[in-house]
């Protein structure tokens, strides 16, 4: 299990504090890419007419996305517990198979990295993607 560390903590927040600004243009071009990179997420989203990356679909679930990521900050000392609401979404109703956190969580990463350049050093690197496997474990909580 990935365990965050204080210092870990605090440089996700402090990322989170600069980028949040941007978060629908990180949640779009993140749901956007995993839609083009990675295919067969598109079952998924099969109720959208439309799911090409510019679609109001995608811009309105990258926004989604973006507001659980900023929930997911706020409960950073209980991403599980804190967590606990949208893990039932996923795996009961949605019935998402919980591989593809991993894969929209890789994505998010790379928009960050493109939209941060200067801002996305190696400490920031490794911090969010801790971060985000992190949240990735705790939205695959109730499938076990």
């Amino acid at each position: 299990m990935t365990t965050l560390s204080n210092k870990d903590k605090e440089v996700v927040k402090a990322f989170w504090a600069k980028v949040s600004g941007k978060a629908e243009d990180i949640g779009t071009d993140a749901v956007a890419r995993m839609l083009t990179v990675y295919p067969q997420t598109k079952t998924y989203f099969s109720h959208w007419k439309d799911q090409s990356p510019s679609s109001p679909s995608v811009r309105k679930h990258g926004l989604t996305v973006m507001a659980g990521v900023a929930e997911a900050v706020a409960k950073i000392d209980d991403l599980k517990g804190g967590l606990l609401g949208l893990s039932e979404l996923h795996a009961f109703t949605l019935r998402v198979d919980p591989a593809n956190f991993k894969i929209l969580s890789h994505n998010l990463l790379v928009v960050m990295a493109i939209l941060f350049p200067n801002d996305f050093t190696p400490e920031v690197h490794v911090s969010v993607d801790k971060f985000l496997a992190a949240l990735a474990l705790a939205l695959s909580e109730k499938y076990r």
